[in-house]
Parts: structure tokens; sequence; C-alpha cells
């Protein structure tokens, strides 16, 4: 992510000095993203990831680590949240919280095939299932209020036929929100942010092996189906024109459903979390490129792209479940 805090590594080697992970061997800034402050650690017992969390506060941290450690102990392919010599697995860096991963191998694959969704597709199902025995509970704060508090916000940055699609789609989603439909959904822990970005491949192209999933920082509680859609919507599309492409987007769902079967509410509630999906990243790029925090490093992302993306699961059915 960008580099909001400066991390000197005289500064690293005092934070392992509170963990058993060895002396520092290097220290390098991720640049890439927009909301922590990320570096590659490498050490003489391994290789890791520090970050430090620029936006959430110690007492909203706990569910997003301790789920990697649920998650990690459960099998499911994440990276581990390391834990220091007093037990615990956050503590504290220049005024900011902060934590020590395990560094997944492999890379990320900027243009999935349908192997790889297929990968993705199981892995995040098997998550799900996985995450059903969590014991800690907090709402995905990217979910329909943060909407409706940051919505009237970007509002005037937007042209009148941006203000008028943008509003149409928060009232939709807030009615909905409410029904039977969307309450019989199935919920829980999911990532909510599970681009291409996010997942790791070793293997071949043609080939390919889970590495694991990476930045859990943006995951809550939500319905499962929500974290679907979120995944489609980037995985599964032509870059340029937001459409789906079917063959990448059978093969995510079919093995997705191997694992967990979608359930009749699900079916019918696609349509509306496939344009929930794009609503949400809309409105966070809009926000990020209009009001952004200063950051050494920062590359908001276009909002025009969920924009296209939003208009296209508009006015294009949605294949079925």
């Amino acid at each position: 992510m960008a580099v909001f805090t400066p991390v000197s590594e005289r500064d690293a080697q005092q934070l392992l000095n509170h963990y058993t992970l060895g002396e520092l061997v290097s220290l390098r800034g991720i640049t890439a993203g927009i909301e922590n402050t990320n570096y590659f650690l490498t050490t003489t017992q391994g290789e890791y990831v520090l970050t430090l969390f620029e936006v959430l506060s110690h007492e909203q941290l706990p569910f997003y680590i301790e789920l990697m450690h649920h998650l990690a102990t459960h099998g499911v392919p994440v990276p581990e949240p390391q834990t220091l010599r007093d037990g615990t697995r956050l503590t504290t860096l220049h005024d900011k919280p902060c934590a020590i991963v395990s560094r997944l191998s492999g890379g990320y694959e900027p243009e999935p095939g349908t192997a790889h969704c297929a990968l993705a597709g199981r892995t995040l199902a098997q998550a799900h299932l996985a995450g059903r025995s969590f014991s800690i509970a907090q709402p995905n704060l990217r979910g329909l209020p943060w909407w409706q508090e940051t919505i009237p916000k970007v509002l005037p940055f937007l042209s009148t036929s941006q203000a008028t699609l943008i509003t149409e789609v928060l009232e939709e989603q807030t009615r909905f929100a409410q029904s039977d439909t969307y309450q019989a959904l199935p919920y829980g822990p999911a990532h909510c942010d599970l681009f291409r970005d996010n997942v790791l491949f070793d293997g071949t192209f043609d080939m390919p092996r889970m590495g694991g999933i990476i930045d859990f920082y943006f995951a809550g509680c939500d319905t499962w189906l929500f974290d679907v859609a979120v995944s489609v919507n980037d995985w599964c599309i032509h870059r340029n024109t937001g459409v789906l492409q079917h063959d990448k987007l059978q093969a995510w769902l079919n093995a997705y459903a191997e694992v967990r079967p979608f359930t009749e509410a699900e079916k019918h509630a696609w349509p509306v979390l496939l344009q929930a999906a794009a609503l949400r990243f809309w409105v966070s790029r809009l926000y990020d490129f209009y009001l952004p925090r200063p950051a050494q490093t920062l590359k908001p992302h276009d909002p025009r792209h969920f924009e296209l993306i939003l208009q296209e699961r508009r006015n294009t059915p949605a294949p079925a479940l």
C-alpha cells in the first residue's frame, strides 16, 4: 500500500526485538494502494510484510488480525499474523497500530485465465465456510451505512447524470437491504476486496497453484454473495467495457459452488448484489480521488472504471447463478 509513515531500518529492528523472528536483513516499502503503510520485511528467519494501519483503530483491528489467524489455522492460504513475545499479534510503531504477517509465495496474475478464476473461487468459498466458527463480529465498514454517509460528500464533484445514477442506485440498495430476500442471504466474515491483485499464484499460467489470499483489511461480516460479486466484477470482465466474460465467470462460480452451493435467495439477489459491489467501489474511488489524504506515495484509482461497470450491470441482465 502507499507509504504514509516512514519506517527506518532501526525502527524495524527495534520492533523485531519484540518478536522471535530473527535479525533484520532488509526493509522495502510497497508503493501500490491507498489505505495502509506496508513494507516487505526480510529477517534471518524468513520473509514477512510489516503493516502500519493509517485508518483502522486498535479497537477495530483484532477482527482482521484474528480472522487471518483463524483462517490460517483452518488451512486457508492467507498471511499468518506473527505472535509477539507477550502472546499478542498487534503492536504499535510511530503511534500507529502495526502487525507483521508471513509473506506468501507467488505473485498476482494481472490477466487471469479460467484456471486462476476457479482456484480463487474455490479458495474464497473455503474461507467463507471456515469463517463460520470465527467468534469476533464486525460489520463491513464500507457497506451500506458508509455509502449513505459518503455519497453526499462526493455529489458536488459529479455531473447531473452521475449524481442521478449514484442516488438512484443507493435508494434501490437501501430498499433491498430491508427485504426478506436480503435478510435470507448467507452471512459471515467476508474479504470484501478480493480483486485479482489480492490473490497470489505459483506455477505456470496454464497450471497455476494457489499461493494465497492477501490484504484482509477491508474484511467484515457481510453477505457472502456480496463478496462473490466484488470478486467477479474484477476477475471476470473485459477491462475496457466492464462486460462479464462468461467463461471466466462460470469457472469462478462453478468452483465456488462445488464447495458452497448457492441458495435460492442468493440466486434471486444476484443481479442486485452485482450492482451493490460496483457501487461500493465507485463510491470509494470517488472519495479517494476527490478527497484524498496526504501521502508520500499515492496513486488513486480512476473512479470511471466502476461507474462503467455499474452502468453495464444495470443495462445487461446478469447471468444466472
